[in-house]
């Protein structure tokens, strides 16, 4: 106890010495006394305005206000707060089972499977990257053959088409000649 005194006073004169500068308790007075005269100088201005003399009558109770916990105490009391507890009496006993649930599963959870699971993630984030080029190649293949495809099927109807006319000469010129058409 002597000792937390002692620096206690090691500690107020370090503070004095500080806020007085090298004047030493001299100057450390001289900042009191300034101190004392602003606070008589608060205070007689508070005297004089009646707003700041109710203010610091209230001060206790702003603070009170100002406590987030304040409106709860006045927006629900006590009896209604039974009451909400009653309502949810039905509910309340599966959710206790289902905490209990999640207190079992717990060991499941702290599991190296589930522990490892951050570095999994980057190994999956790499997957992911392949998939999705792989899902590009893909589309991109998928659009190659798609416009092989209808090049393919322009170029038998036109070569049909043609054949067809090649078919229709020939006949003119079998028949013009005075021959019989070959077999079709």
């Amino acid at each position: 106890m002597a000792v937390e005194l002692q620096r206690l006073g090691w500690r107020l004169e370090e503070l004095e010495r500080r806020v007085g500068g090298c004047g030493g308790a001299d100057g450390a007075r001289k900042v009191a006394d300034e101190l004392v005269k602003v606070q008589v100088a608060l205070n007689n201005i508070a005297g004089k305005r009646e707003r700041i003399k109710i203010l610091y009558k209230k001060i206790e109770d702003v603070i009170k206000y100002l406590d987030p916990q304040y409106i709860d105490r006045m927006a629900v009391p006590d009896a209604m707060k039974l009451q909400f507890i009653l309502a949810e009496e039905q509910v309340i006993p599966t959710q206790a089972a289902l905490l209990e649930q999640v207190k079992n599963l717990q060991p499941v959870l702290d599991s190296a499977s589930i522990r490892a699971v951050p570095d999994h993630a980057a190994k999956l984030q790499r997957l992911s990257q392949i998939h999705i080029q792989q899902q590009e190649q893909r589309q991109d293949l998928s659009d190659n053959v798609k416009t092989l495809l209808e090049d393919y099927n322009k170029m038998t109807l036109l070569l049909s088409k043609q054949f067809v006319q090649w078919n229709e000469i020939l006949t003119r010129l079998e028949t013009a000649k005075g021959g019989k058409p070959a077999a079709e």
